[in-house]
């Protein structure tokens, strides 16, 4: 197929782009920055650029798009233009080209209210109770694709949860630094149980996704190792494969939510451009249980894992050791 990928600068982009031209399909890159990957063809700009969008996607059998503003601060208005209205944006563009299927990939916090998630599937997307703006911009995107559905444009959401692997620099390298600086702590007692998704196994459920969309289209997916572990031996499993001590300190839930709260506000009237060491969402994630129901992800996309935790960890400190 001639596919399309928005956000290949990213890790799981990155990956998604190499896979699919290595089984020989022809693939554009669509990204601000650029991707660098041999035998690619790239285009630079946003989503949220009709021009740029327009000139990238005529010409293509299916879009992958993974393009999103993904931070834990920032305008809400930031995340509107990118996560929403670069959505609305590709969408009309591929439906104007032809374009016969479409992977919107999410996120399980588009249906995260606060609460612990305890083996549930993927719930509707709720823009007016996910928690932040990146949570609420694309719980939106994600019902604009869905509604997009139709014969002849067949759209799949799929929701990785926590992807990370070797050169992830979004968790792992934050998570590693953050201890090796002894400003990591550990959140509550640190046995809360969380899924994550090994980066090769989120590759292979959207190319699944994609193979599958003319089937399972019009639906959301929850993918994730369905391994859920507790927090405290996940961080210290990425903390281990760099050769760094994990979290030795810990801090209540509540005081760390009270906390995160404060360093928001602080990080939004100081206008800092990097990431907070704590939000309140952060400080929620960490201490709530999310683990998910994989029946039903496993039966439509025709998909299960390959790369189990304890194997991800392991290529994590061949990575590492590498360096």
């Amino acid at each position: 197929m001639k596919v399309l990928v928005t956000g290949a600068s990213g890790m799981l982009g990155r990956a998604v782009a190499s896979r699919l031209r290595d089984r020989g399909d022809d693939v554009t890159v669509l990204q601000r920055r650029g991707a660098g990957i041999a035998g690619v063809r790239e285009v630079r700009g946003s989503v949220s650029d009709p021009d740029a969008v327009a000139g990238a996607v005529p010409g293509h059998d299916a879009v992958v798009h993974l393009a999103a503003k993904v931070s834990f601060t920032g305008a809400e208005a930031e995340f509107v233009r990118t996560n929403v209205e670069g959505t609305r944006l590709l969408l009309e563009a591929s439906r104007a080209a032809g374009i016969a299927r479409f992977v919107f990939v999410s996120s399980p916090s588009v249906a995260h209210t606060g609460a612990s998630i305890v083996g549930a599937g993927a719930e509707p997307a709720r823009p007016d109770l996910a928690r932040g703006s990146y949570a609420r911009t694309k719980a939106a995107a994600e019902l604009l694709a869905l509604a997009a559905d139709r014969p002849g444009f067949a759209v799949v959401a799929v929701r990785p949860h926590i992807v990370w692997g070797p050169g992830d620099t979004q968790l792992v390298q934050r998570v590693v630094d953050r201890a090796a600086a002894g400003r990591l702590p550990r959140i509550g007692t640190g046995a809360t149980l969380i899924d994550t998704t090994y980066v090769d196994n989120a590759v292979s459920a959207l190319l699944a996704a994609l193979a599958r969309a003319e089937t399972v289209h019009g639906e959301a997916f929850v993918v994730t190792n369905g391994e859920p572990r507790p927090v405290a031996e996940l961080i210290g499993g990425m903390c281990r494969a760099a050769g760094v001590e994990p979290p030795a300190w810990s801090l209540p839930g509540l005081v760390a939510r009270g906390a995160g709260a404060v360093v928001e506000r602080t990080w939004t009237l100081l206008g800092r451009p990097d990431e907070p060491p704590m939000t309140r969402f952060l400080a929620e994630q960490l201490s709530t249980a999310h683990w998910f129901d994989q029946r039903r992800t496993r039966d439509a996309l025709r998909w299960s894992p390959t790369v189990g935790l304890d194997e991800g960890f392991a290529r994590l400190a061949t990575h590492f050791a590498s360096l």
